[in-house]
Order: structure tokens, then sequence, then C-alpha cells
């Protein structure tokens, strides 16, 4: 396995939109819900590079393009937010998710935040368990009322530097 972490700047506009469209290809209500916003994501990433390569990055295996992760540093040195964090459905359930994630941290623990915080869906069990093996815990859950409440409850996690 040759798995790398490259610079979002290192691709073209719309990468972003299209590794986010696939990891949630397996139910249309997802791009029916949140596709704008992923364009809006891509968009803002591909017009602040510099930004897009201190709080985000694309994982590479065997040079192809399989997954991303992003946080917002806005709220620092309080707390970093993980932002979109996905691998492509084809390599879903390999742990590449949970590699990407670790790295991710590592970034983060750089950037002089005192924790991390991180959102799901109760329904997104994959992607609880993967917060979870990687330290990540329950700090509460709230209802969701918005366009992705067939995915479940929100649920909230945290994790705290040293």
């Amino acid at each position: 396995m040759a798995m790398h972490f490259r610079k979002v700047s290192g691709f073209n506009r719309g990468i972003l939109f299209e590794l986010l469209s696939d990891a949630y290809s397996f139910d249309s209500r997802w791009q029916e819900c949140c596709g704008a916003d992923w364009k809006e994501f891509d968009d803002f990433f591909f017009d602040n590079p510099r930004i897009a390569d201190r709080y985000g990055f694309i994982t590479v295996l065997n040079g192809k393009p399989v997954g991303l992760a992003s946080w917002d540093p806005r709220k620092m040195p309080e707390y970093v937010e993980i932002g979109h964090n996905c691998i492509i459905s084809s390599h879903k359930g390999n742990g590449y998710g949970a590699v990407q994630l670790r790295e991710a941290l590592r970034r983060i623990a750089g950037q002089d935040a005192g924790k991390i915080v991180v959102t799901t869906n109760a329904r997104m069990l994959p992607a609880r368990r993967m917060y979870e093996s990687v330290g990540f815990t329950v700090c509460g859950t709230r209802g969701n009322e918005s366009r992705t409440a067939f995915s479940g409850d929100y649920v909230d996690y945290e994790m705290m530097l040293p």
C-alpha cells in the first residue's frame, strides 16, 4: 500500500466535490441535501489554496485520490473542528479512514489547539467507530431537524490535546 497525503492545491478544482459525492453515494439523499455545500467547499478551498493546504489534504493510494480530510481552525486556541473527512466508496472498510484521520490529528496537534471536536450522525456507525478508535469520546447528542435527519441525530465527539 503506497498511501500519501498531498496538498489540495496539487489537484484540479472539483476533486473535493467528486470525493465527497463518491463517499456519500450509498444514499442519494446526501447528494440532494449536501451537493451545493460540497461545491461551495470545493470552490472555497480552490479560491484559497493557502487555507486549503494548511487545513486539509487529499489522501492518495497507489497514485489515485481516495479521500480527504479538512478542519476549521477559527475557534483556536480553544478548539479545532474536523470538517469534511471521507474515503471513496470503493476503498471503505479497509482502515484507510482511520489512517487519514490520524494524519489530520497529527497536523492539528501542531497548530496550538486545546481540543479537537467533530460531529457525525448517529446512523453513521463506521464513522462513529473510527472516531472512537482513534481516541475521541462522545460529549453529547443533539436532535437533527435538518435536511439530513434521515441519518439520525447528531453525535458530538471531542479529544483533548496535551
